[in-house]
């Protein structure tokens, strides 16, 4: 959606790294805001994002306006059922219906023989995924790192929100985290017990409110008993009035 960073970029490196051609799209899609989101003051920075995209080697900006992707009176929308309603989907009802149906209109306009998305939106990442599989669309979906700050904070272009004190409390997702994945190496397996103390962290930090904290099954998106089978330790949460998200996969899922 713009205003680009090195988690951006690193998207477009491996695209390059692996393709002939690289196609990047920008749009501040509306349909995936709630009612009360933050659509109005999103950053955008399209000038810049033109130029960081020119450095990179990009040979196609696909930067479409808002009548060209929502036609008037468009009633046609790409739901993905049940997986929708968890983690993010949770909790702002109906933006994963606004990402999968945007998407599906960027890989119709594009036709891509593969799309690259970052990890740390990884409820979307998995959606993505099993609308590509249901629908047969002919595209890779491949799924990279998350780029961090050297503190540990992923990065996102809603941390630009964040006040130096709100920047130093947003630490405690990556801290939580890396709580969960240190027990995990000293051989802990039970989801509820390496939760709780995720949670823990948290409830440490004011000034913070937690959204969720869940260990799932990083395709389904259910929550897991054990890590037995690998499993995805997804976190969200508000710093002050700015939501922020989160990620590792721990275990066979890596």
């Amino acid at each position: 959606m713009g205003a680009l960073h090195e988690g951006h970029l690193s998207l477009i490196r491996v695209a390059k790294a692996s393709c002939q051609a690289v196609v990047a799209s920008i749009f501040v899609n509306p349909t995936q805001f709630g009612p009360n989101e933050d659509l109005a003051k999103y950053p955008r920075a399209p000038k810049r994002d033109r130029e960081l995209l020119l450095r990179e080697g990009v040979d196609v900006l696909f930067s479409p306006t808002v009548e060209e992707i929502y036609p008037p009176g468009a009633l046609t929308w790409v739901t993905v059922e049940d997986l929708s309603g968890k983690l993010d989907g949770r909790s702002r009802p109906g933006h994963f219906r606004g990402v999968t149906t945007v998407v599906a209109k960027l890989f119709h306009a594009v036709e891509p023989d593969a799309a690259f998305f970052g990890q740390k939106d990884a409820a979307q990442l998995a959606i993505i995924r099993r609308m590509v599989h249901d629908l047969h669309f002919p595209v890779e979906i491949v799924g990279c790192p998350i780029i961090r700050e050297p503190d540990g904070l992923a990065m996102s272009s809603r941390n630009a929100y964040l006040d130096p004190e709100q920047r130093k409390q947003a630490l405690v997702l990556h801290r939580s985290l890396l709580r969960v994945e240190e027990l995990a190496r000293t051989g802990e397996t039970d989801s509820h017990k390496l939760s709780a103390v995720g949670k823990a962290v948290f409830a440490a930090e004011d000034g913070v409110r937690l959204d969720y904290f869940e260990i799932v099954n990083p395709e389904t998106l259910d929550p897991v008993a054990s890590l037995s089978g690998g499993a995805l330790v997804a976190v969200a949460a508000y710093v002050g009035p700015t939501r922020l998200i989160d990620n590792l996969l721990l275990g066979k899922s890596r």
